[in-house]
């Protein structure tokens, strides 16, 4: 992976994410908490995970901090709060992804998941980590959202290049 992919794929993170958030805002707060099958138990369940994950992974990489907990949705009670944060957060990436050098790209990062068990992963992988898991979470709360009639419409790469 090079600067400008990890550019790209990042921008095209931030534009899907923010088709979910957009079409969220469709929902009544009903909807927005309405218990489902997924693995985060609903929709904003889903969203906290995904925003609590790209967090988790920008404190290991650029800061060097293993966060011992993930991010819990009571911790954020509102879409809202959601959208302020991952935007935050979006702010961070992209700035990270100014200042990173291609060599940096290719360097381990050390760090322990929430249970303390140690692991060894070279940068892009988890960039490209954090991007198709935000993709798979983005699918699911996609799902969610067309049930309740807001679908966000495509969120496919291929659909971002070509809008730009």
């Amino acid at each position: 992976m090079n600067i400008t992919e990890l550019q790209v794929l990042l921008q095209h993170n931030y534009w899907a994410t923010k088709r979910i958030l957009k079409a969220s805002a469709a929902l009544t707060h009903e909807q927005y908490v309405a218990p489902n099958t997924y693995p985060s138990q609903s929709l904003h369940g889903t969203l906290v995970h995904a925003l609590g994950a790209e967090w988790i992974w920008l404190r290991r990489f650029r800061d060097g901090v293993s966060e011992r907990a993930m991010l819990k949705a009571s911790q954020i009670e509102t879409l809202a709060g959601v959208t302020e944060r991952w935007a935050e957060i979006e702010i961070q990436y992209v700035s990270f992804a100014k200042t990173i050098s291609s060599a940096a790209l290719d360097q381990p990062i050390h760090y322990q998941n929430d249970a303390g068990q140690a692991f060894t992963t070279i940068l892009w992988q988890i960039l490209q980590h954090v991007a198709m898991h935000g993709m798979q979470h983005r699918a699911e709360c996609a799902q969610m959202l067309t049930d309740f009639g807001h679908s966000p419409g495509n969120l496919d790469l291929i659909v971002y290049l070509r809008s730009l």
